[in-house]
């Protein structure tokens, strides 16, 4: 069973989603993709976990980087998990590329190369928006290239994490 909650951003709404224990989805309203990954059988619920990421998202929102991580389960394929666990470690403020973590996971894996292409469909089907921090993925010559939140909302993610 999943269990669903509501959270209200500066952005607008967000879907918030848990197997019980840990977040499993994180969707802007009308984003692409929206909780393509959220069980069909699923009902509202006031849950630990929804409010620890209530907590943190507060603190984000806020301008501030949260010094703890509500639990998360990534529902994906290894590779998918793999981009998105990357994204995990791009430092608050900051960007890093498809390419470089292209780069990254061939490295890890011991490959001469890996498609960017591939990491940019992965970080697209990230389910655990703005905690995942897709938006700070960016192309290779610095342009916002797609958010499946908007262009608008990476941009204000960015500009946020940069003034804090």
């Amino acid at each position: 069973m999943e269990y669903i909650n509501e959270y209200v951003s500066p952005l607008g709404k967000i879907l918030l989603a848990s197997d019980g224990h840990a977040l499993t989805g994180l969707w802007f309203e009308g984003q692409k993709y929206f909780a393509a990954k959220l069980d069909p059988d699923h009902e509202e619920k006031n849950l630990p976990v929804f409010a620890r990421t209530a907590e943190w998202l507060a603190l984000y929102f806020d301008g501030k980087n949260p010094a703890f991580m509500p639990p998360l389960t990534l529902k994906g394929t290894p590779f998918q998990k793999e981009v998105w666990e990357a994204m995990l470690t791009i430092p608050f403020g900051q960007t890093t590329t498809y390419a470089k973590i292209a780069a990254q996971i061939a490295e890890n894996r011991g490959l001469a190369s890996m498609s960017a292409q591939a990491v940019g469909n992965a970080v697209a089907h990230n389910p655990i928006s703005v905690i995942i921090p897709c938006h700070r993925v960016v192309g290779t010559d610095g342009s916002l290239t797609g958010y499946a939140g908007g262009i608008e909302k990476k941009e204000w993610l960015l500009a946020m994490e940069r003034q804090a």
